[in-house]
């Protein structure tokens, strides 16, 4: 069963891409985004990523990111080291967080976001993310999740296409925001 509004974030511990551990529990009493991506080469995982790290000061102090790619950790620091996320990027190498998260999985996805997003897929490229290694199940879809500071899904973003992402927009809103959210975040 998906992820819904009003469901207590489960809980996880992985292994971050400096190879200490992450205890979402730790997150207690901050707002986060906690996104999944797929495999660690994909050019839209990769072009996300480096759009969050651009705006993630405009979050502010009292917010988080967590991202979650289906990677081994040699493989995540293989691709991903190179944005250094000052945030936390987990190894999710079995799958296992992606699954207690019911993250989806879709070929006509894949085939849709390489259609409809040709070019975020060329501009991911040129900025050189480009696949030589695909480990991880490329079937993938991303997902996002608005989580308060209970812990509390306050969103929850099912990609339908391999680059379907909510909106940073969306994110620094709800970052942003004290208090209740309003009804402009909904569940996909």
């Amino acid at each position: 069963m998906k992820i819904v509004i009003g469901q207590r974030a489960p809980d996880f511990n992985l292994t971050d891409i400096g190879g200490a551990e992450f205890k979402l529990a730790n997150l207690k009493g901050k707002r986060y985004l906690l996104t999944f991506y797929r495999f660690a080469s994909c050019p839209f995982c990769n072009l996300r990523l480096h759009n969050i790290i651009n705006e993630y000061e405009k979050f502010g102090d009292n917010f988080e990111v967590v991202a979650v790619f289906d990677s081994s950790l040699e493989n995540l620091q293989s691709y991903v080291t190179r944005h250094q996320a000052t945030f936390p990027v987990l190894a999710d190498e079995n799958n296992k967080i992606h699954r207690l998260y019911q993250v989806e999985h879709s070929i006509s996805g894949v085939l849709k976001g390489i259609i409809f997003r040709f070019p975020s897929l060329m501009i991911s490229m040129f900025k050189g993310y480009i696949p030589w290694r695909i480990k991880g199940d490329i079937t993938g879809m991303p997902a996002d999740f608005l989580i308060d500071e209970k812990g509390i899904v306050q969103a929850a973003y099912y990609g339908k296409d391999e680059g379907a992402h909510i909106p940073l927009h969306q994110v620094k809103q709800f970052a942003q925001r004290r208090g209740e959210l309003e009804t402009d975040l909904v569940e996909v």
